[in-house]
């Protein structure tokens, strides 16, 4: 399954959907192993049939399937807090730049983003090492919509 990962990855950064600014440049095989360490007691990514391709079944956050590009605050049926909801209402999307961000002071980067000082993230966790958080990225980036992940 590895292998297949990089190899999507690898389609995936040559492919179009990357030229858009969501491309990911740290190391997918270091963000998997940070992913291990770091995200799987909340997070989980499962494709569209259910199928957990990372992570153990977690649902305390939400599904990070697809997070390359998508809206911030869009995994149907999650309960956001409101001010990613609202970015995600006015078209903010996950770039590396915002993942790393967020994951490494989320109500912080809300709070900056919304321009509002009462903005507050519901993720309580940080990501102390920006290298892990760029390496997240890269790794989940090898998950989305247009990768086959079966």
């Amino acid at each position: 399954m590895t292998k297949f990962i990089y190899a999507a990855a690898a389609a995936l950064l040559a492919g179009p959907g990357f030229a858009d600014g969501h491309a990911a440049t740290g190391d997918a095989e270091a963000g998997e192993q940070q992913f291990g360490r770091q995200c799987i007691a909340c997070h989980i990514v499962a494709n569209a049939d259910g199928d957990v391709l990372a992570g153990r079944s977690a649902r305390t956050g939400p599904n990070l399937f697809g997070i390359a590009g998508r809206e911030l605050g869009a995994v149907e049926d999650f309960r956001y807090g409101d001010a990613i909801v609202d970015l995600g209402a006015a078209g903010q999307v996950w770039t590396e730049e915002a993942f790393v961000a967020y994951v490494q002071d989320p109500t912080g980067w809300l709070r900056e983003a919304t321009e509002d000082p009462r903005a507050r993230g519901k993720m309580a966790y940080r990501v102390r090492n920006e290298q892990d958080a760029i390496d997240m990225y890269a790794f989940l980036a090898t998950f989305g919509a247009d990768v086959d992940s079966n």
